[in-house]
């Protein structure tokens, strides 16, 4: 029999290897979360991931911005923009939420709000901080329209409203990775919708 046909490597499939380091930052964070592993998951040498992706800091934002481009990252956003009114997109965000975030065909949670815990590297909290903020704004001016357009009472104070809808989402991020199921968030989601100001 003749010699094996020889050939160039197989070249990895980008996709396939940010989805499997998605997975590995979002159970582990970022910090607990080693060069080493994230080849053996992507299935490339460490060499071959610093030359695809850079350093890990660098691969670790590249999945946080293509987490957040997938129906499990973009839901707040993509409630935001599509429902007519605000009080209907803060509802389908939370009650999103409630079924997403304990979802066990992936990690609990949410990646960028989980994958912060503990993080010592000054620039990768800044990044995580400047993206939640960043989705904080979103949320603010979404309210502030609201506001203009009668939704909400002239008095409500938009900043606090927007604070305390991102701190409801936060929690409850944490408490799907502490165990909590669908039903409990969708309990927890419906009462801080009880929250929603009305006019008197």
């Amino acid at each position: 029999m003749g010699k094996a046909a020889r050939g160039r490597p197989r070249t990895f499939d980008r996709e396939t290897a940010l989805t499997a380091a998605i997975r590995l930052f979002w159970e582990r964070g970022y910090e607990a979360t080693s060069v080493g592993e994230l080849g053996e998951v992507m299935g490339i040498r460490p060499g071959s991931l610093y030359a695809a992706f850079g350093d890990k800091r660098s691969l670790f934002e590249e999945v946080v911005r293509t987490y957040g481009r997938s129906p499990v990252g973009a839901f707040i956003g993509v409630a935001l923009a599509e429902e007519p009114t605000a009080y209907a997109a803060v509802a389908r965000m939370l009650r999103e939420a409630a079924t997403i975030y304990p979802d066990p065909s992936h990690p609990a949670g949410c990646l960028t709000i989980s994958a912060a815990t503990n993080v010592t590297d000054a620039e990768v909290g800044a990044f995580l901080r400047d993206l939640r903020n960043a989705n904080l704004a979103v949320l603010r001016d979404r309210l502030r329209t609201a506001q203009q357009e009668g939704e909400l009472p002239a008095e409500v104070h938009i900043p606090a409203l927007a604070g305390y809808f991102a701190v409801v989402i936060q929690g409850m991020s944490q408490r799907a990775r502490d165990g909590a199921d669908a039903a409990e968030l969708a309990e927890v989601a419906e009462l801080a919708l009880a929250a929603w100001p009305v006019s008197p």
